[in-house]
């Protein structure tokens, strides 16, 4: 590390703390004297002035006003106020006060502190305000403040009553101010009042008094006059007028005045125009000590006969050292610093102890700021250099001043090369970090534009596109030409480019003219006050010193260091001296080639070979003599070099802690999270590392030249062989990484970082998450980027800062009793964070800042910048590229570098953390839970081809474990299944080991397969070893999911038929058909179902007979369903207990071919009436037999009834009711009819008479009794039953029919419903026929002879008849039927007994 090394820093840095981006919003607030006069003093302008305050604590850790200061300065009547924290952002910070007709004095703005308030006191040519605002202590509710951004105390400025007139005052006419002196100083009593000390327009000073401001009216402002004079003269003074008296002279001239408070009472010292310092007492009214300060010049004679005007004083104070006076005297060409310790004596007796005097040859001080031990100084000539230097009076006996680099102005000119674009080349220039401030380019633009619009508060980005449409539109206006050559299109643009960057140049060198600096004694921080922003001051290393410094500054340093006492260090500056001779004398266009080397990866001690030839080629002014001279000088050049190469190397081994140390106390953490946080302290920080980057970088150029020069001399410069040759070229090795590795940071100091939408960021976030990265402290979740930032000021906001604050302070730190050095805490932090970024450190933090903010095109580049050359992290970062390629949409390239990382798993910690998770599937090797990581990742990102083929990329990794190879072959099989690789995703099925795992694949197969309707590649796969897995995995989902959505049966049936597997499949089929029967009760389900059947006697038709017989299918299998209750059945009624023993019943074809004829009819039944296909479904034969009779489809009904062998007797019942209906109902009834009559087959069509459904229906009931006979003919009867119990009189036809059929049965009819006149009838007429009368119509073909056969009457009936009507005689119509079938009964006995004689006569 290079602050190990023996050189301590000694040098100091000027970096520019201006931020990018829009300017601060600043408030205007105007104050007017009371009636709006003017008067001639409202005419006088003062030079414009700065200044600020650092409050008490803001060196202490723990402190709410850590490292908090104010800043002020006036132009004219306005005074601009800006709060700044290097710790936390400042809200409302800046606030623009503008005083109407006045002038403030120059160095008017006094600040103090009291316990509750910020007190600040301004003084103008006419007034003098006060302005009372909230100490922050008193403006938040805790004391530890964990917001990045917080209130500043000029929040609710326009709240304070800074017009009140207790809070301000005119100054009086009498004494009145001087016109000729612009010297002021104010103090704060103890009472709270505010006494402003003024030059006096009556000669010496008066002190004006503002009562403190919660006095309300009691008391009223006051002065005090301060002259040296008898007290006489004091008397007179307030009698006789100033023009009247007209006694002042330069002796009564203040130029220059301070004010040290005490206790009851304030030390006013006075420098006046006679070069006397004077100290007065305000308590006292009296002068207490005068010096004359040409005492301490050596040469004052021509001194003393001119005014003193340019003189300075300032007073520090130490509580252990007491008062410290430095006095500056201004003389011709040269100036001298003289520092006092106030010394006190007896009866108020003062005198001065001569401490130091310091010579400078500067002639215009700008300002200087005094300590106890140093004085820094500021001077500006007449040809707008800046110059800074300090120097420590105490132990500093030579008296040689030390320089600070100061911030150069932007280079005046912009190098264009042959191959670059114009206006991409200004446009880089311009706003190149840190070359111009926001407002010069507004300014610029305003001017450029002439005014055209008015430009505030511009983002960067607006600035630039704004920049970019004013150059062309100017360049547009003045060209008249409409055709030229490519060549003078080119060189118009560079002219009216190169005038608005001479624009930018000319406001930034008006904003950068120092007006203060402001010093911080307790943390020893300086910062330099510019007319348009803030610089600090801060320390780098002596070799940086050494080679920024001018030629003219170098060997007074030198001297001043007091290097030339050891031989190393006499040796060190030697060698800087060649480094600068070698780079004052490189080109542009040779500096130019190191840049495109290191861009282009090329080796860099050949290009310095190249320009070393190129210098010694064009020698023209004896350079190689002069570094030959200088080489001379140098004792030991190589280990020169060597210790150069050390103090520059940042390459560490130790791998520093991450986060913040758990050990320390919550509250220390707490106060520590916003250490040195604020956008200021980023933007000078990481400055500061470009800075040194840009140094470094020409060092090791100028030094690469050097060896390459060395190497050339050989032994004329250097004795020592072959070993000596081989420690060159380690060094020149050395220092080619070195350049290269400060060209990278370089680059990232410079490098914008990107805006990300939220919606990326959290995207990313998410990828992270998968990684298990977002608990990394380098990631920042969900953080948007405050544009324009740099990369590195973004990786120091976020992330090493806390690292950095963290190694800084041990766990056991005393927050109250710790303050902090600001040399030193900014050093250590430079040096932490150059650590942090350096690529050969083993730290990953930066490019994985960078990965969690989503910069991947900045870490793309970053990677490509240092892969050739850094051999440190090589795997993290081909890991990191592979991630950038991702998101660029590159998965293949990405996929090469993942793999190219994996050899360097369990060798780097970014990889060590990236594996280091509990729930890795693959955990045998650090490998293989790498590439597991990495699968997530993609998978997470949606890239299942990328994924495919780093998994099989890992299976060679993992060939010796059987479980990592499941897991990968599960992983492919997955994605090629997402994808429709359906081939592809069986063979990976097929490959993996895991059985469970591959039944889980196959089960996932099947599923999705089916859903997309692929059924052709499910049944088709050969299924080797799975047969039998498969179709229980197709069973079980045909069994539990929805019929009519998933075709589950279906597929099952063609896997069967595609492997002539006949039988399984019609037991498919019909198990298919019985669940569509008992669940789907539609007419959809109806049709399927029939087919279903269809299908499964078509499967048994196709094998031999003996085999055509299948196991029906159990009423459990259909409904086993997942989580279906055991107790209830589909219901939810409960089930009756299951036997133990289970009947297998075996249906053969015949039993298919009857089911097939019933879904058959259900679906004929649903056809015709569409209400009754929930109802039908699962009904028996004989159900639906009802079903059919009902909706008047017989001939169906008959089939079924024939199939089943089932009675007719419904058909026929249903049909007698139906002819009823017809007969007695009306029209509707008869319209409706001819719906089912049409649907049975009638028996002919009578084309001779217009027939009626009536008519039809009886024909129909006619013809099918003549068609369907049976023994004793059970149909007439349950049809004349029918009609009887309606009490519908029996059709002619009808018992014709039956007359021949059953003429007892019929009779027994009409007695058991009493028709007894019916009955009579039919007996009388049926003894007629067997006496041979009308026998035809009976049926009888031989009536009653000897020779026929024998005949009978049905006695039983013709009794009952006879016994009905002989139970009721009274009734004559009875009586007259008794009596003929009681004459028709005997005539037949007769006729009997002849013929049984006639019989047995023959027969014997």
């Amino acid at each position: 590390m290079a602050a190990s090394g023996p050189l301590a820093e000694r040098g100091y840095l000027e970096l520019n703390g201006a931020e990018r981006g829009a300017r601060r919003r600043t408030r205007e607030l105007v104050f007017g004297l009371p009636g709006g006069g003017t008067s001639p003093a409202a005419a006088v302008r003062y030079a414009d002035s700065a200044g600020g305050y650092w409050y008490q604590d803001s060196a202490q850790l723990g402190s709410v006003t850590r490292n908090r200061f104010i800043h002020w300065s006036t132009s004219g009547g306005t005074l601009e106020l800006i709060e700044e924290s290097l710790d936390i952002n400042l809200l409302n910070n800046a606030v623009e006060l503008k005083f109407q007709n006045c002038s403030l004095l120059p160095g008017g703005v006094h600040i103090f502190e009291t316990q509750h308030h910020v007190v600040i006191l301004i003084s103008t040519n006419q007034t003098v305000h006060r302005l009372m605002l909230p100490h922050p202590a008193r403006m938040y509710r805790s004391e530890l403040i964990t917001e990045s951004q917080v209130q500043s105390i000029f929040t609710d400025i326009g709240k304070v009553h800074f017009r009140d007139p207790f809070n301000y005052c005119i100054i009086p006419s009498v004494p009145g101010l001087a016109a000729n002196s612009t010297a002021s100083a104010a103090w704060l009593s103890s009472d709270g009042g505010a006494l402003f000390v003024l030059p006096s327009a009556s000669g010496g000073i008066f002190v004006l008094n503002l009562p403190p401001h919660d006095a309300h009216g009691m008391a009223s402002p006051s002065t005090v006059e301060l002259k040296q004079s008898s007290v006489m003269q004091r008397l007179i003074t307030g009698l006789i007028p100033t023009a009247i008296r007209g006694d002042q002279g330069p002796s009564e001239l203040p130029v220059s005045l301070s004010a040290h408070s005490r206790e009851h009472d304030a030390l006013i010292f006075a420098l006046y125009q006679d070069h006397k310092l004077r100290m007065w007492s305000y308590k006292d009214q009296m002068c207490l000590m005068v010096a004359d300060m040409l005492e301490f010049v050596p040469v004052n004679r021509d001194l003393r006969h001119t005014a003193g005007t340019g003189h300075k004083l300032q007073v520090a104070y130490s509580e252990t050292l007491g008062l410290y006076v430095g006095v500056y005297l201004h003389a011709p060409k040269q100036g001298q610093f003289c520092v006092f310790q106030l010394v006190s004596a007896e009866s108020h007796r003062y005198s001065l102890d001569h401490i130091s005097s310091l010579f400078t040859s500067q002639e215009t001080l700008v300002d200087f700021a005094l300590t106890t031990a140093d004085i820094w100084a500021l001077w500006h000539d007449d040809e707008n250099q800046t110059t800074v230097k300090y120097i420590n009076f105490e132990h500093n006996v030579a008296g040689q001043w030390n320089s600070v680099s100061v911030q150069p102005l932007p280079a005046e000119e912009v190098d264009i090369r042959d191959d670059q674009d114009p206006r991409e080349t200004f446009m880089e220039a311009i706003f190149m970090p840190g070359q111009f401030t926001n407002a010069a380019l507004l300014k610029a633009l305003q001017i450029f534009s002439q005014g055209a619009t008015r430009l505030v508060d511009l983002s960067w980005d607006e600035l630039k596109k704004e920049v970019t449409i004013a150059v062309e539109n100017e360049f547009q206006g003045n060209v008249t030409e409409f055709e030229f050559s490519q060549e003078e299109f080119r060189q118009l643009q560079i002219e009216f480019w190169s005038k608005f960057y001479a624009y930018c140049l000319q406001y930034q060198e008006e904003l950068s003219r120092p007006l203060a600096l402001l010093l911080n004694q307790s943390t020893n921080m300086v910062c330099l006050l510019k007319k348009g922003y803030l610089s600090f001051i801060v320390p780098c290393s002596l070799i940086d010193h050494l080679y920024l410094l001018p030629d003219e500054q170098l060997m007074n340093e030198v001297e001043s260091s007091g290097l030339d006492e050891s031989e190393f260090s006499h040796d060190l500056v030697s060698l800087v001296q060649c480094l600068r001779l070698i780079g004052e004398s490189v080109s542009v266009e040779m500096a130019l080639t190191m840049e495109m080397t290191c861009c282009r990866l090329q080796p860099p001690e050949k290009t310095a070979e190249e320009i070393l030839q190129n210098l010694i080629a064009h020698d023209t002014d004896n350079l190689m003599e002069d570094i030959h001279s200088k080489l001379q000088e140098i004792r030991n050049p190589i280990n020169a070099i060597g210790m150069l190469i050390q103090e520059m190397d940042y390459e560490t081994d130790v791998e520093m802690e991450r986060g913040f140390n758990v050990a320390q106390p919550l509250n220390v953490r707490m106060q520590l999270s916003q250490l040195y946080g604020s956008s200021t302290t980023v933007n000078v920080v990481c400055r500061c590392v470009y800075k040194l980057s840009m140094t470094r970088f020409l060092i090791c150029r100028d030094l690469l030249i050097l060896q390459q020069l060395l190497l050339r001399l050989g032994d004329a410069v250097i004795v020592g062989g072959d070993q000596l040759f081989h420690t060159q070229q380690n060094l020149l090795h050395r220092t080619s990484v070195l350049i290269l590795s400060y060209y990278l940071i370089r680059w990232a100091s410079q490098r914008l970082a990107s805006d990300v939408p939220v919606d990326e960021l959290e995207s990313n976030l998410q990828h992270l998450s998968v990684l298990k990265l977002t608990d990394s402290t380098a990631i920042t979740p969900l953080k948007l980027v405050s544009s324009p930032q740099t990369i590195v000021e973004l990786f120091f906001q976020e992330v090493a800062r806390k690292h950095i604050i963290s190694q800084l302070f041990p766990s056991n730190v005393a927050l109250d009793e710790t303050g902090l050095s600001w040399p030193q805490m900014f050093s250590d932090i430079s040096s932490y964070l150059l650590q942090f970024l350096w690529p050969g450190n083993p730290g990953f933090l930066f490019p994985e800042c960078l990965m969690g903010a989503c910069q991947y095109t900045q870490l793309q580049e970053y990677i490509r910048l240092l892969e050739t050359w850094c051999h440190v992290n090589v795997g993290s970062c081909r890991f990191m590229m592979g991630r950038c390629y991702l998101v660029m949409g590159e998965g293949h390239k990405a996929i090469d570098c993942f793999c190219q990382a994996t050899s360097e798993v369990g060798k780097e910690e970014f990889l060590d953390r990236l594996i280091r998770s509990e729930d890795v599937e693959m955990a045998s090797t650090p490998q293989l839970q790498y590439y597991d990581k990495v699968l997530r990742l993609l998978d997470t990102m949606g890239l299942p081809e990328l994924i495919i083929q780093l998994a099989t990329l890992a299976i060679t990794e993992a060939a010796d474990d059987w479980r990592s190879q499941a897991t990968l072959r599960t992983c492919i099989f997955k994605h090629h299944l997402d994808l429709g690789h359906n081939r592809e995703a069986y063979e990976a099925l097929t490959h993996n080991p895991d059985s469970s795992r591959q039944l889980d694949c196959l089960r996932q197969l099947v599923v999705v397969l089916c859903e997309r309707s692929q059924l052709q590649d499910l049944v088709e796969f050969p299924y080797v070893n799975l047969h039998n897995e498969v179709v229980g995995i197709i069973e079980y989902r045909a069994r539990a999911v929805d019929l009519m959505t998933h075709n589950y049966y279906e597929l099952l049936y063609a896997f069967h038929v595609y492997r002539h597997n006949f039988r399984k499949a019609g037991t498919v089929m019909f198990e298919y058909g019985m669940r569509l029967g008992r669940e789907v009760c539609t007419l959809p389900g109806l049709q399927k179902q029939a087919n279903c059947y269809l299908a499964a006697i078509n499967c048994l038709r196709l094998i031999r007979p003996e085999y055509a017989w299948i196991v029906q299918p159990a009423s459990g299998a259909v409904y086993e369903r997942p989580g279906a209750s055991p107790k209830r059945n589909h219901d939810g009624e409960c089930a009756a207990a299951a036997p133990m023993g289970r009947q297998i019943e075996i249906l053969e074809l015949q039993d298919l071919e009857r089911q097939c004829v019933l879904a058959r009819m259900r679906l004929t039944l649903a056809q015709h009436d569409p209400s009754t296909a929930a109802i039908i479904g699962n009904s028996s034969p004989k159900e639906l037999v009802a079903l059919l009779v009902q909706a008047g489809l017989f001939d169906t009904a008959i089939s079924l009834c024939q199939t089943y062998n089932l009675s007719l007797r419904p058909v026929f019942e249903g049909l007698t009711f139906k002819c009823i209906k017809l007969q007695f109902g009306g029209q509707a009834a008869l319209a409706e009819a001819w719906d089912w009559l049409g649907a049975n087959q009638l028996p002919s069509v009578i084309t001779t008479k217009e027939t009626s459904a009536t008519d039809e229906a009886w024909r129909l009931l006619s013809s099918w009794l003549d068609r369907y006979k049976l023994q004793n003919n059970p149909y007439h009867r349950c049809v004349i039953n029918k009609l009887l119990s309606h009490g519908v009189p029996l059709p002619t036809w009808l018992i014709n029919s039956y007359k021949k059929v059953d003429p007892a049965e019929l009779l027994r009819l009409y007695l058991n419903y009493d028709l007894l006149d019916e009955a009579v009838d039919l007996v009388l007429e049926y003894v007629d026929a067997l006496l041979g009368k009308g026998h035809d119509y009976f049926g009888i073909e031989f009536p009653l002879s000897a020779t026929s056969p024998i005949v009978w009457l049905p006695y039983s009936a013709i009794d009952q008849l006879l016994q009905a009507l002989g139970e009721n005689m009274t009734n004559h119509h009875n009586k007259v039927l008794y009596q003929k079938l009681h004459d028709k009964l005997e005539a037949y006995q007769q006729q009997v007994d002849v013929a049984t004689r006639d019989f047995l006569y023959r027969r014997n």
